[in-house]
């Protein structure tokens, strides 16, 4: 079967893999002119390394990766620890597969690689999608200027302002959610004692939150601070924002939260919305995969994993039905239950993370910095459902 993906990110390329490796024809057509990611780190979970090494792409990707020494929250002012999890044998013993740090663009690289490497002809950059068209036992894709590619299967793998879902749904209506996050990365070494802890470190304070983690081998350090805003802005990752006004929004957090700013060449800001569960992914012989059919909240770091778990999914279902409509209902079947919930978690963390009242942030970290020192279980407990899911046993 030839299937076109539009949309050459991480769930595209993760898609076109699985695709290949179980024997179809994956053309992947994406609209820049370039492969490339603006600079920012990303957190991938046993659950989504499971599956790049069962698609034999793990080794790549831990290339350049980071493995933290353990996931943990402190105080966003004083730093003072609220509890920690150790991740690196850790992950492996309770999860399953390894916990890491990795850049963004150094994932979208290792995957593109490894297309090149097993269908060197599969990538075709430049081409933006105008509409595509069902023809019975076929689908259209048809591009601006002009070109049109046919496929038995069209996967919308284009991110959060979909134009697969656009004509497939209608008019996206996000809802702002009242945050907005900034992302910076700096090197290690521009930051002397205040270098970020070698764990996935949130800091907690009121109305606000920031997440610190290294990546690239531990010599970039990754910034991510959200913070309540009435004003939306943008919603994109590439827009760029006032290093002056992120510094203001973190006046008095830890040194090892506002070096990252100060000596970050580029400062984004991303206008973060919510989306609610749609009632379709597929039209025809057109379906979506990843932020285009379920964008996630970064609250539970979970975005890049939830559309790597989908391209395994997908190309496992195809295989087990040859009849396309059967195997795109199975799809969802399987893969909407679960990302729909954790969508709901990262909402719920949000929540967690910015408690504003002095007596609810005591109430909520106090008992959880005592869960950590009498019952360290219960604590890792909470992230079983997400990291020990392996969706290549399926």
């Amino acid at each position: 079967m030839h299937v076109l993906v539009v949309g050459g990110g991480i769930g595209g390329l993760t898609a076109a893999l699985a695709l290949e490796k179980r024997g179809h024809t994956v053309t992947v057509a994406e609209q820049s002119g370039v492969i490339s990611e603006v600079g920012a780190g990303l957190q991938l979970s046993p659950n989504a390394t499971k599956v790049l090494s069962a698609l034999g792409v793990g080794a790549r990707v831990m290339t350049d990766a980071f493995r933290p020494q353990a996931a943990e929250m402190r105080w966003g002012r004083g730093g003072a620890k609220i509890f920690d999890i150790p991740l690196r044998k850790f992950a492996v013993n309770r999860w399953g597969a390894e916990y890491i740090h990795v850049h963004r663009a150094d994932l979208i690289e290792a995957l593109r690689a490894e297309l090149e490497a097993r269908a060197p002809d599969a990538l075709r950059l430049g081409r933006r999608l105008e509409r595509y068209e069902n023809r019975g036992d076929k689908i259209v894709a048809h591009f601006v200027g002009g070109e049109s590619i046919e496929a038995d299967l069209l996967v919308g793998a284009d991110g959060i302002h979909s134009a697969v879902r656009a004509q497939m749904l209608g008019p996206d209506k996000p809802e702002f959610t009242g945050c907005v996050a900034w992302r910076a990365t700096a090197p290690v070494s521009a930051l002397g004692d205040n270098a970020p802890p070698p764990t996935a470190c949130v800091w907690a304070g009121p109305r606000r939150h920031a997440v610190t983690y290294l990546l690239r081998r531990g010599s970039l350090a990754n910034f991510v601070g959200v913070v309540e805003h009435k004003e939306p802005g943008e919603e994109s990752w590439t827009a760029v924002g006032a290093k002056d006004q992120a510094l203001k929004d973190f006046k008095g957090w830890h040194p090892s939260v506002t070096a990252i700013i100060e000596a970050a060449g580029t400062v984004n800001r991303w206008a973060l919305f919510g989306r609610k569960p749609l009632p379709k992914w597929s039209d025809g012989r057109a379906t979506l995969l990843g932020d285009s059919c379920h964008p996630m909240l970064p609250f539970l770091a979970q975005g890049a994993a939830m559309a790597i778990e989908d391209a395994w999914a997908l190309a496992a279902c195809l295989e087990a039905d040859a009849d396309v409509s059967a195997a795109l209902a199975a799809y969802e079947a399987r893969r909407k239950p679960r990302v729909t919930k954790v969508q709901a978690g990262a909402r719920a963390n949000a929540k967690l993370f910015h408690r504003g009242n002095p007596i609810t942030r005591f109430g909520t970290y106090v008992p959880m910095w005592m869960a950590a020192q009498a019952a360290p279980g219960f604590i890792n407990s909470r992230n079983d459902w997400i990291y020990s899911h392996d969706e290549t046993s399926i």
